[in-house]
């Protein structure tokens, strides 16, 4: 049987092809994530799924002949259920219909941290990367506005700060034009007193 024959005979019991199709992939890319995560995927009924380290070892080419070192290794490993060596060794007949194994349990899908949990990882990081994108808008358009503000701030500031130059410059012409008339008055002031000071010398 390929995968495409057991989408068929999963489809004769669920009734449509698309689903038996979709719940197939489901199931085995659950496992094969988990195993592959090392966790085990125990089915009761079924059997167990692990993955197990196998040591170095030396091992011959069937061909020639030649002693070759095999590296270790992780290999996935399969030990069946008793309920699945029962039917297989006749031990107990296989059913008409219905599940060939007795129904489990929930929660009998054991796979250590959870091989059905991959897709609610998935679901969680996507959540994450798009609060973070929500929180990266919210603080460019945070900085747009305060941008905004300020320059708007700076063009309503602006024009007072001219008419303080304008000022300074007016009465700076203003003090210019004073200076001349005190030192006129000075002047005449001091006239006089020279005239007074020659008189009496003669």
């Amino acid at each position: 049987m390929n995968k495409g024959q057991l989408v068929e005979a999963v489809a004769g019991q669920l009734g449509s092809r698309t689903a038996a199709e979709d719940a197939v992939d489901a199931v085995l890319d659950a496992m094969v994530r988990a195993v592959v995560a090392g966790e085990r995927v125990q089915v009761t009924g079924f059997g167990t799924l692990e993955k197990v380290e196998r040591a170095g070892r030396y091992a011959r080419n069937p061909q020639t002949g030649e002693r070759v070192r095999v590296k270790k290794t992780n290999v996935p490993r399969f030990r069946p259920g008793q309920g699945f060596k029962d039917l297989v060794s006749g031990a107990k007949k296989l059913p008409k219909s219905g599940p060939a194994t007795a129904k489990a349990p929930k929660g009998s899908l054991t796979a250590g941290k959870g091989a059905a949990a991959a897709p609610a990882r998935k679901r969680a990081a996507a959540k994450r990367t798009a609060a973070a994108a929500a929180t990266t808008a919210k603080k460019t358009t945070a900085k747009k506005a305060t941008t905004k503000k300020a320059t708007a701030v700076v063009k309503k500031t602006a024009p007072p700060a001219k008419k303080t130059t304008t000022a300074r410059k007016a009465t700076a012409a203003a003090k210019k034009s004073t200076t001349p008339a005190k030192k006129a008055a000075t002047a005449k002031k001091a006239a006089p007193a020279k005239r007074a000071t020659r008189r009496t010398t003669a």
